[in-house]
C-alpha cells in the first residue's frame, strides 16, 4: 500500500475522470462515484463523532463501522469484490443489542440532545443518502450483494445510538410536537 499512495497528485483526474480499482476510469460525476462519495463523507462523520467521549463498546462499535465503510467503498470502486454478509449480521447484533433497554417510541424524535448524539443524527442522514445514492447506481450498473441492506441498518443503528448516547448522558429526547 505505501507505495501505491507514495504519490498522491496525479493529475490523472484533471479532465473530470477517475479510476476505479480495476483499472478502468469513469466520470467523476458518475452514479457510482456519487455513491462512493457519500459513503466517504458518512465515514468523516463518524470519524467526528469518534472525537466526543463514548463508552468504550460504542467508540469500539463505530471504528470497526468506519473500517466496513472503507471496505464497501473499496467494493464500489472494485465492483468485482465481494462485501462480507458477516459484516450485516454485526450490524443486526448491534441494534439488537443497543436497542433492548431503551424505552419504546411513543412520537417521532426530533435530531438533538447532546453532540455525540446530534453527530449520530447527521451520521444517520448521509447513510441515508448514501442508500439512496447505491439505489440510483443499481438502475443503470450491478451493486455488489449486501452493501444496500448494510446501509440501511446502518442507519437504523446510528438512529438507535444517537438514543442511547442522550440517554447515557441523562439527555431527554425531544419529541416532535404535531401543530
Amino acid at each position: 500500500m505505501a507505495n501505491r499512495l507514495s504519490k498522491i497528485v496525479t493529475r490523472t483526474g484533471d479532465k473530470g475522470t477517475t479510476g476505479l480499482a480495476d483499472g478502468s476510469r469513469v466520470n467523476k460525476d458518475s452514479a457510482r462515484i456519487h455513491c462512493l462519495g457519500s459513503v466517504d463523507e458518512l465515514n468523516s462523520h463518524l470519524g467526528l463523532l469518534l472525537c466526543e467521549s463514548l463508552t468504550t463498546g460504542v467508540h469500539e462499535l463505530v471504528l470497526e463501522i468506519q473500517n466496513d465503510l472503507f471496505d464497501l467503498g473499496g467494493t464500489l470502486a472494485y465492483p468485482a469484490a465481494p462485501f462480507s454478509d458477516e459484516k450485516l449480521a454485526k450490524l443486526d447484533a448491534a441494534i439488537a443489542k443497543y436497542n433492548e433497554d431503551l424505552p419504546p417510541l411513543k412520537e417521532f424524535i426530533l435530531p438533538g440532545g447532546t453532540r455525540a448524539a446530534s453527530q449520530c443524527h447527521v451520521a444517520r442522514t448521509v447513510a441515508r443518502r448514501a442508500e439512496r445514492d447505491l439505489v440510483q447506481l443499481m438502475h443503470s450498473e450491478e451493486a455488489p450483494a449486501n452493501c444496500l441492506p448494510y446501509l440501511n441498518r446502518l442507519s437504523d443503528l446510528l438512529f438507535v445510538l444517537s438514543r442511547v448516547l442522550n440517554r447515557g448522558a441523562g439527555q431527554a429526547e425531544t419529541l416532535w410536537k404535531r401543530t
